[in-house]
């Protein structure tokens, strides 16, 4: 296994270096196979485990990376190039444990963010349901609490890792009556056990390997100290400013789809030839790569920009918000105009290009849609500039 850094010398150029060969050694030479097949990729899991990364955003404090968001996104960027699954496998997982981390109390945090951060305990955020994706408050999942405990019935579903995780920071209503609703909701840290059940996996277009589940819960019993933060309706805040992270890696993957969408056509154009010269030399193929590189880089920079602000601590939902939009249609127009330059070869499921084809509209849906995405920008823009 390649050695990474010890959590207290983390330097970023080494880490994305050792993050570099790991891909180049240990996960592109079987991506195709794991991929079509919808594989599980269990032993890059346990090397994942082993380089840190199921802890590195969390506080060196907490047994963790310690890693900034700028540092973070950068390395999401780089495993998206090679295989987009395998970020959402720690992604979603380092999303429940900053809702630990951020909002908890100090008993969850010694109790839960040190067994997250070795991977021991691995999950993600139960939010969306059959009836409530991007409305939150649309949820159904009810906690009712008797005595000491609280009684969860409902459903979540397209939750990422819902098969393979073992934990879950779970969105429920524990005041159905809340007006408005997002008071009566709460968030609770939610281990498997009797009453917390797998109905079925989810088949997706793109985004293989990676399972994506429904999670029921019948008269699942959960003890009050797992209420994060303590204190019943403040689950919505939590939830949404877990989001402000979330976007940022949608952000991350998109560039890295995009990135890798515009390196294969460039390798491509230079050696397909048509009309007695490469295809790179005729002007139609030079205006589609023009667009595809300056797609890329103004989504890298935003990236960049957005993680920079989360880092500093300010609210960044128009950093975000921008950056996921920008860097996810990039990815989409980006994935399409080098199947179009690999004319029938990108079609074809010997080439990366159809796998990018199939994950990057999913950058366009997650955490989120792009549609949302706009409205929350306007909103930020207008609040920012009030006359």
């Amino acid at each position: 296994m390649l050695n990474t850094p010890k959590k207290e010398d983390v330097d970023e150029n080494i880490l994305l270096s050792s993050v570099e060969k790991w891909l180049e050694i240990k996960v592109k030479p079987y991506v195709a196979k794991l991929e079509h097949d919808d594989i599980y990729p269990r032993e890059m899991v346990e090397q994942m485990k082993e380089m840190g990364l199921f802890g590195a955003t969390i506080s060196q404090e907490w047994g963790g990376l310690g890693l900034p968001s700028s540092t973070y996104a950068k390395i999401v960027t780089k495993v998206s190039e090679v295989w987009m699954s395998l970020t959402g496998i720690f992604n979603s997982h380092l999303m429940m444990a900053a809702a630990v981390e951020k909002f908890g109390t100090i008993d969850q945090k010694k109790k839960y963010l040190p067994l997250f951060a070795s991977g021991e305990l691995r999950g993600g955020l139960g939010l969306t349901e059959p009836d409530a994706g991007t409305d939150l408050q649309g949820i159904r999942t009810k906690a009712e609490k008797k005595g000491k405990e609280y009684i969860i019935n409902g459903t979540k579903t397209w939750i990422t890792n819902a098969i393979e995780g073992s934990c879950f920071a779970v969105l429920v209503k524990t005041n159905p009556e809340a007006i408005p609703p997002r008071k009566g909701i709460s968030m609770f840290i939610l281990e498997k056990g009797e009453g917390f059940s797998i109905s079925r996996r989810l088949e997706k277009l793109g985004y293989k390997g990676i399972d994506s589940g429904e999670m029921v819960f019948k008269d699942f019993k959960v003890s009050d100290s797992n209420l994060i933060g303590g204190v019943e309706g403040k689950g919505f805040y939590q939830a949404v400013g877990g989001l402000e992270l979330g976007r940022i890696n949608i952000a991350a993957r998109s560039v890295g789809i995009a990135k890798r969408a515009l390196d294969e056509a460039v390798r491509y154009s230079q050696e397909r030839k048509t009309f007695g010269k490469k295809i790179c030399e005729h002007q139609a193929i030079q205006l589609k790569l023009a667009d595809m590189v300056t797609r890329y880089e103004t989504s890298r920079l935003l990236v960049e920009q957005a993680a920079n602000a989360y880092d500093s601590g300010q609210r960044c939902d128009l950093e975000a918000g921008m950056a996921k939009y920008s860097a996810s249609e990039a990815a989409i127009e980006n994935s399409l105009e080098a199947m179009r330059i690999h004319g029938g070869y990108g079609y074809s499921k010997e080439f990366v290009i159809e796998r990018l084809y199939r994950d990057a509209p999913l950058m366009a849906i997650g955490e989120g849609t792009n549609e949302m995405q706009k409205i929350i920008i306007a909103r930020q823009l207008i609040e920012r500039n009030k006359i």
